[in-house]
């Protein structure tokens, strides 16, 4: 197993359809439960872990580059997939209206990005906030889609809003819902433009622009003077088998259903 050098960490970043690699998924899904489980949220994902029979689930993991351990990931759900967007099943009971709001943005193809995790070995060095977050940003116009929902926790509610996420204030307490539990507080929110990325700080731009142009890249990454090394892998493998015209065509049938899921998925 790779030992990850502390100084000057190298990981893999990479991303893939949850069906595709069932292997990494099952990573993805343990060290994400670890990671909820050490804030006190205990019943971190319903029963049957639908997101990874999914067909409309991409997952990103930040992995050794023997791919033998995962250091966190992120995930990116597009409406209409064989489940309602995680934003639905954890607030439609709160509040129905964002099942209105979803299908509103489904019919051009809108997605989610959720369950954002790091593992506290890799802390610090910006995995679980901005590096993970940008990727998902930039592979999203490869799915085809021109908006994102995400239900942010309040440490990376400002890093969403940098990234051009806005507060959707029609939806829940002016946006906010007590969510996963009581005393934790989630924020809904909307980035509208994927194409232009028009209200994203300049800086978190360029990188994004600069991954969906060069989606398989090794580059160093800095945060707070500290350094690392991501191997990029964002070209999504078996793509031509992605069928978005079908999967907008089954989000639109649904009527907006809703649907509650015990799955943590808050970013």
């Amino acid at each position: 197993m790779d030992v990850l050098n502390r100084e000057r960490p190298e990981v893999r970043l990479r991303t893939f359809r949850a069906i595709d690699d069932p292997v990494a998924s099952e990573l993805f899904l343990r060290g994400h439960e670890q990671v909820l489980t050490s804030i006190g949220v205990k019943k971190v994902t319903s029963s049957k872990n639908e997101w990874m029979s999914n067909p409309a689930s991409f997952v990103l993991i930040v992995e050794s580059l023997d791919k033998t351990k995962v250091f966190g990931g992120a995930r990116v759900h597009v409406a209409g997939g064989t489940e309602p967007l995680p934003i639905e099943q954890a607030t439609s009971q709160l509040d129905p209206n964002i099942c209105d709001l979803v299908r509103t943005y489904a019919q051009f193809g809108t997605g989610e990005v959720c369950g954002l995790w790091n593992s506290r070995e890799i802390a610090g060095y910006g995995i679980g906030s901005i590096f993970l977050f940008r990727a998902a940003v930039a592979i999203s116009t490869q799915i085809g889609l021109t908006s994102l929902f995400g239900l942010c926790a309040p440490y990376t509610l400002k890093m969403a809003q940098n990234v051009g996420f806005e507060i959707t204030y029609d939806i829940g307490n002016q946006g906010t819902f007590y969510y996963p539990k009581l005393d934790l507080v989630a924020t809904a929110v909307l980035l509208k433009d994927l194409k232009n990325m028009s209200n994203t700080l300049e800086e978190d731009r360029e990188a994004i622009f600069r991954l969906r142009n060069n989606l398989n890249v090794v580059a160093t990454e800095v945060l707070r003077k500290k350094q690392m090394i991501i191997h990029y892998e964002l070209e999504i493998p078996n793509i031509e088998q992605w069928d978005l015209a079908g999967t907008i065509a089954n989000a639109m049938a649904s009527g907006g259903r809703q649907t509650l899921n015990e799955d943590i998925s808050f970013l």
